[in-house]
């Protein structure tokens, strides 16, 4: 598939988006995923989760608002969604900030087959290990080897990992993809990740041929649209609405031409 063109098929295509998502994000993920053209639901009681990740077009498990019941409905709409060979698209929101949520995490990881970990810094070190100083659900502070730690857990995992902040990488553990650009209000708007975890995961239902290059197009249009909203906003308050109407108006030829540069590596 040509540089740009998934966001063409997921408006073609619509997939089903299911959502095992947070309180506070849910309705702002739902109307994102809808202005870019996708189709979400977001069902989490554990007597409908297996059946709706059976008929969805990709699942995503989001644990911002983790509680235990939630928890195993995510186990369930999990293993459902792979066996029917949809992609399931992990959020670890805050996975550092507490041993519940680390422990639920790698009981994810352990039970459901990945196809993607979209994390920032932070939740990438809190799933691989390594020393950093947790900011509650915020990407905290701390010193590693951002991409060499991606790719490690990548092949752990054998999936694809997202590590976005100022600048993104998605990795398979031996490709590693990275892209520039986005804009610093994207950091003010509450739900802003989360939301990009669902649309890596409707780029992943239409570009299942070529995930890491369906990632990488996914994270590029996300930033596109954030720059083009903050040319449009005042502040966090407009920048919202206008992030919406960018991801609604943007297309893959606006994107086609923002670099992506990668590597292969060890």
């Amino acid at each position: 598939m040509s540089s740009g063109r998934f966001v063409e098929r997921v408006r073609a295509e619509r997939p089903l988006v299911h959502c095992i998502t947070n309180i506070v994000v849910a309705n702002f993920q739902a109307n994102g995923l809808l202005a870019l053209g996708a189709s979400p639901v977001m069902a989490d009681s554990p007597e409908e989760v297996e059946e709706m990740a059976g008929a969805a077009s990709c699942t995503v498990l989001n644990i911002g608002t983790l509680r235990r019941d939630s928890l195993f409905s995510m186990e369930l709409a999990g293993r459902a969604a792979a066996e029917a060979g949809s992609p399931v698209v992990v959020d670890p929101v805050g996975a550092g900030a507490t041993r519940f949520r680390r422990e639920a995490v790698q009981r994810i990881l352990r039970t459901v087959r990945v196809a993607l970990i979209r994390c920032n810094a932070g939740e990438l070190a809190a799933i691989a290990g390594e020393n950093w100083r947790a900011s509650g659900v915020d990407a905290g502070s701390g010193e590693m080897d951002i991409c060499s730690v991606a790719e490690r857990v990548a092949r752990e995992h054998s999936c694809l990992v997202a590590v976005t902040g100022e600048s993104d990488i998605v990795t398979d553990g031996s490709v590693t993809l990275k892209i520039e650009g986005g804009h610093e209000l994207l950091s003010s708007l509450t739900g802003a990740g989360c939301l990009l975890s669902s649309v890596c995961g409707a780029f992943l239902a239409v570009g299942s041929e070529t995930p890491l290059e369906a990632v990488a197009e996914a994270l590029k249009f996300y930033k596109t649209a954030g720059e083009l909203a903050a040319a449009d906003a005042s502040g966090p308050g407009s920048f919202q609405p206008a992030f919406l109407d960018h991801l609604y108006l943007l297309d893959g030829v606006e994107t086609a031409g923002r670099q992506v540069t990668g590597e292969a590596r060890a």
